[in-house]
């Protein structure tokens, strides 16, 4: 009897993923926690984060508060699904992760670098759901 090589067996490749889901559940609910955070701070104290001239997609203050904080409490309670392993926590997470990405680009001009980051965890985070299969490890 053969050992499978590491490279070629998928069940390796799945149990990665595995790791990498339930990292991105963590890193889910932190970028929610963190979206919360964003928007309790763009509702509160709206002079509190500044654009440049003429942005194409402006919208006061209380409207991106109201978006971030929106998202922010569903990413927390899908990264709570996903944590226990539901399936349809594995698709919210990629609909939640999809709407912070574009909440993220289009909120770019008040605070850029926060924004990039968040987008490359988002990025992650749907790379670890979309690739990890349930069924297919055998732990």
């Amino acid at each position: 009897m053969t050992t499978p090589d590491r490279q070629t067996d998928p069940s390796a490749k799945q149990g990665f993923a595995f790791g990498f889901s339930i990292v991105a559940a963590a890193l889910l609910f932190v970028a929610g926690l963190v979206a919360v955070f964003q928007g309790i701070s763009a509702l509160a104290k709206d002079d509190l984060y500044i654009a440049g001239p003429q942005y194409v997609y402006e919208f006061n203050l209380t409207t991106w508060g109201w978006i971030h904080l929106i998202i922010g409490i569903l990413a927390i309670i899908v990264a709570g699904g996903l944590a226990v392993g539901s399936e349809w926590a594995r698709i919210s997470a990629i609909i939640i992760a999809s709407l912070s990405i574009i909440a993220q680009f289009l909120w770019l001009p008040y605070y850029p670098l926060w924004a990039i980051l968040i987008i490359a965890l988002d990025l992650v985070v749907i790379w670890a759901v979309a690739t990890w299969k349930p069924g297919a490890t055998d732990f």
